[in-house]
């Protein structure tokens, strides 16, 4: 058995036999020619045959994935359309007298390679749209057929590089492909009865193709690197789309594993098919939405593959704890944009960074606490360092523009606090107006309730903000004075405490007699024990793991 860690991009696994597809070379002869202008001509009638071809793939894609994931091959026929690119082709053949093809390699080049240099993760993955829309048009030029199907079966380039070859469409077989890299063109039309995963050697999770293969939930690792090895071909591999881990020839323990794992997953999807799309909804007609809690951009996948209804935490802080040094805005601004993007129309719920406690980071360079649960951590760091506030504050607000974004403030304690953050982010908007950046202008913020303080001032907490999420597991540890680092308090530190669900009584009632929503978006909200307590005290809103959303939806749904 060999071992290959690459970056998970698309949850799930994939047990099957390989079928690597061989680079495509795109490889361009340089030629002079004597007549530009005719050159010239020959570039813009290719280019509208490539954007007419875009126009048939986006209608495809539209069809069977909906709108909001069609916006991609939208964004591919702007690229091609766009002045200065066109500007850029032209001026080549122009100046250097060389054919058509060459001068769109040249151009693609230069665009991506100003693509790859850029700050932003976003705009770095744009090299790869800027090359698939370029080879395109070079298809078009060496006139090769129309890479896109009418019928959604596999086409284009990965039709000619071997899938077909292979045996996929021919045999009825399904395999898993490795490649050295794939466009998103590639991956719209890929067959998925035929395709079992994806794994490539290069690319990234913010890259188009990543959002596809999740889109079309295929199981999918990018970025193996040196590993990928085309002798790899027809051999049995393991792929495990959550982790990143590829097994070729694995063991039987190994195949074992997975083969549980997969049943698992698959009565997880049934489930699903169950459930999707259903409301969720009591018998007698009380309605909860069910959201979910991720960590990172990545995770939004997981949510919409789970039919949740929107994020209910996003838990900001670990775009600090996974780096070394500060999350630039614009870093932030791409995270928080994507998972909007993403998300489309279904809320998006941030949490302001929540550092401190058990979460350290060294470049914060917070000072040794004796008791860091009740230290200097959360909104007490955003207050006091309002520098380090505003630079999330403006990518929390430039994202807005692109979904349903809320902000959600952490470890409140009182209403001073609520009003100076509040303060700041009324100076970041006017900044912001100043600069002409957009951002939406009635943004909801909400608070965490989390301490016995913020619920004892919860009526006056209500009227400041436009929701509240019940943070239960540090509830808990407050309401029952139990370090819940502490493994010796475990027996003491019960969250099923009478003490702790009269805080979530008190809260709830608080927030209605306000005319605001409650959610609950700590461990407890998966607690299925649990479900019908909060159902009877009239939660609006439980935020759980993906995996949890399934299971309590079916629970709430047969109350």
């Amino acid at each position: 058995m060999r071992t290959i860690q690459g970056v998970s991009v698309s949850a799930g696994i994939a047990i099957g036999t390989v079928r690597v597809l061989a680079a495509v070379d795109y490889a361009v002869e340089r030629r002079l020619i004597d007549d530009p202008q005719a050159e010239m001509d020959r570039f813009r009638a290719a280019r509208d045959t490539a954007v007419a071809q875009l126009k048939q793939l986006r209608d495809n894609v539209a069809a069977e994935f909906g709108e909001n994931k069609a916006e991609l091959f939208d964004a591919h026929r702007l690229m091609l359309q766009d002045p200065d690119y066109a500007e850029c082709v032209e001026g080549l053949i122009a100046q250097d007298k060389v054919n058509a093809e060459f001068a769109v390699k040249s151009a693609a080049e230069q665009f991506a390679a100003m693509f790859a240099a850029m700050d932003s993760s976003t705009m770095q993955a744009r090299a790869a749209d800027v090359k698939d829309v370029s080879r395109r048009v070079m298809n078009v030029l060496q006139g090769k057929r129309d890479s896109t199907a009418q019928d959604g079966s596999v086409q284009g380039d990965a039709v000619q590089n071997g899938i077909v070859q292979n045996g996929i469409a021919q045999n009825g077989e399904s395999h898993i492909i490795f490649a050295e890299d794939l466009a998103p063109s590639d991956t719209a039309q890929l067959d998925r009865a035929k395709v079992l995963g994806l794994v490539t050697a290069k690319g990234s999770a913010n890259s188009h193709t990543a959002i596809l293969a999740r889109t079309m939930g295929l199981p999918a690792i990018t970025g193996i690197g040196d590993a990928f090895d085309p002798a790899d071909d027809g051999h049995v591999a393991v792929i495990d789309g959550t982790s990143g881990a590829v097994f070729v020839d694995p063991d039987e323990a190994t195949l074992t594993e997975y083969r549980r794992r997969k049943a698992e997953a698959e009565e997880h999807l049934s489930l699903l098919r169950k459930l999707k799309g259903k409301p969720t909804e009591t018998k007698s007609g009380q309605r909860v939405h069910l959201y979910a809690n991720i960590s990172r951009p990545s995770d939004a996948a997981a949510v919409l593959a789970n039919d949740a209804e929107g994020i209910g935490l996003f838990r900001s802080e670990f775009l600090y704890l996974e780096r070394e040094d500060w999350p630039t805005e614009e870093f932030q601004f791409d995270a928080y944009g994507q998972v909007a993007q993403e998300m489309g129309d279904r809320p998006v719920i941030i949490r302001t960074l929540d550092i401190g406690a058990d979460k350290q980071v060294d470049y914060f360079n917070l000072s040794h606490e004796d008791n860091p649960a009740l230290g200097y951590r959360a909104i007490r760091i955003c207050l006091t360092r309002p520098e380090i506030f505003k630079v999330q504050l403006r990518a929390l607000l430039r994202a807005s523009a692109y979904g349903n974004i809320a902000i959600m403030l952490p470890m409140i304690t009182s209403v001073q606090e609520v009003r100076d953050a509040k303060r700041i982010l009324e100076e970041v908007k006017s900044e912001l107006r100043g600069e002409r950046i957009d951002f939406n202008e009635s943004i909801q913020i909400g608070v965490m309730i989390e301490t016995p303080a913020s619920v004892i001032m919860a009526d006056e907490l209500a009227a400041e903000v436009d929701f509240f999420s019940i943070g239960t597991n540090d509830l808990t540890q407050y309401t029952l004075a139990c370090d819940r680092q502490n493994p010796s308090l475990e027996r003491f530190a019960d969250p099923h405490s009478p003490a702790v669900l009269r805080m979530i009584q008190m809260t709830i009632e608080a927030a209605h007699r306000h005319g605001i929503w409650c959610g609950i978006c700590g461990e407890l909200g998966a607690d299925l024990s649990l479900t019908d307590t909060f159902l009877r005290l009239g939660i609006d809103e439980l935020s759980v793991s993906p995996t949890s959303v399934l299971p309590l939806r079916n629970v709430i749904r047969n109350h």
